[in-house]
């Protein structure tokens, strides 16, 4: 089996370096031959891009079936769209079940979010009189709690006018009602068990939800880089991460993709529109799986960090099926052309259908978040 991301130093390890199973080859006719895998012992940064419905999110799907699996490894999914629920339920016959433990509604401290990282969260410029009041009030306090005291204050900022307090203020309690902000967040310990962990974080706006992936990547990457490291190497899977790209979390995960494979966090980013996301997401992956493209922006962004050892242009080198991906292998220096397995575990992304649903009154559901809104807790 070819493995890609593996360099060839590890292929005569007596023992087989961790691996996953990740489809096999596609030839030109449509016909399949022999089985790829992915390496799962070295850190890498990838990317896995695909116009909707061409398979991106069960191909990362996958690549978490196979680092659950994996010894060494504490694999972490954030979900924004409820497309990995079923790396919880019962594998099909063939395979063992996942280990897995489902956050349905993750928190973190506020403390996670750098103090100069809270006025953007809330909407402000920094420079602005309300940013500059939020700046301030989340370098004295660590909690959202004591944030909305210290704005309370009125001996916090004698310069500001009323008009700015209350505007900061405001703010600062809508992001209350965000839920994501807790004294007893995630931690460490939380993250790097034996079991996959998945962060549900569907229903939740854009920047609440950037702000748990900066919270979650900065946890992995500062407990690596500690005195006492974990002994599992992380990797961290991002569905839809245009978003938390575009956000808060931007400067943590540009962190892992530039600095996070020498202390060993691994980081997989899975996007429709990787034209939204910066340059260094695609120079920098050393592994990139990409399924169909239509988007002239997203094939330009795309071939303008291909290496050249690609040939042809990278549009003429997209496959077009369902499942079928381009894999650019930078470890070999070599691209292939593949089918992707069937996920081992139920897909949540199936888009639903009118005639799959009931009809009448007696179809109909209604339901609302677990997420307890309303301020943390001191």
């Amino acid at each position: 089996m070819h493995v890609i991301g593996r360099e060839r130093r590890d292929e005569g390890e007596e023992e087989a370096p961790p691996t996953g199973r990740l489809g096999r080859y596609l030839a030109r006719d449509g016909s399949v031959g022999a089985p790829v895998g992915v390496d799962l012992n070295r850190p890498h940064a990838g990317l896995v891009v695909g116009k909707r419905g061409a398979g991106k999110s069960h191909t990362l799907g996958v690549l978490a079936e196979a680092a659950a699996r994996a010894r060494g490894v504490a694999p972490v999914v954030v979900d924004p769209m409820g497309a990995f629920s079923g790396l919880a339920a019962a594998s099909d016959a063939d395979a063992a079940a996942i280990p897995a433990q489902v956050v349905d509604d993750p928190t973190i401290r506020a403390d996670a979010v750098p103090a100069a990282k809270w006025p953007e969260l809330v909407g402000f410029d920094p420079a602005s009189g309300p940013g500059a009041l939020i700046w301030e009030a989340a370098t004295a306090a660590s909690t959202l709690t004591g944030m909305l005291g210290e704005l309370e204050d009125g001996d916090a900022d004698a310069d500001a006018t009323p008009a700015h307090q209350r505007a900061a203020r405001n703010h600062l309690g809508r992001a209350c009602e965000w839920g994501v902000f807790d004294p007893d967040g995630l931690t460490t310990p939380d993250l790097f068990g034996p079991e996959v962990t998945l962060l549900s974080l569907a229903g939740v706006d854009d920047a609440p939800t950037s702000a748990v992936v900066g919270g979650v990547a900065r946890l992995l990457y500062d407990a690596r880089v500690g005195d006492d490291p974990p002994p599992r190497l992380p990797w961290l899977f991002v569905d839809e991460a245009h978003i938390a790209v575009d956000g808060v979390a931007g400067t943590a995960l540009r962190t892992l993709l530039t600095r996070g494979r020498a202390p060993g966090v691994s980081l997989l980013l899975a996007t429709q529109r990787p034209s939204a996301l910066p340059a260094v997401a695609a120079s920098q992956a050393d592994l990139l799986v990409a399924h169909r493209l239509t988007s002239e922006a997203d094939i330009e962004a795309l071939a303008a960090a291909s290496p050249t050892y690609l040939s042809g242009a990278l549009q003429d080198r997209l496959p077009s099926g369902r499942g079928e991906a381009l894999l650019v292998d930078d470890a070999t220096e070599s691209t292939h052309t593949v089918r992707i397995r069937e996920r081992q575990t139920p897909h949540g992304g199936h888009t639903p259908r009118a005639s799959e649903q009931g009809s009448g009154p007696e179809g109909k559901t209604t339901g609302t978040s677990g997420r307890t809104l309303g301020c943390e807790s001191t």
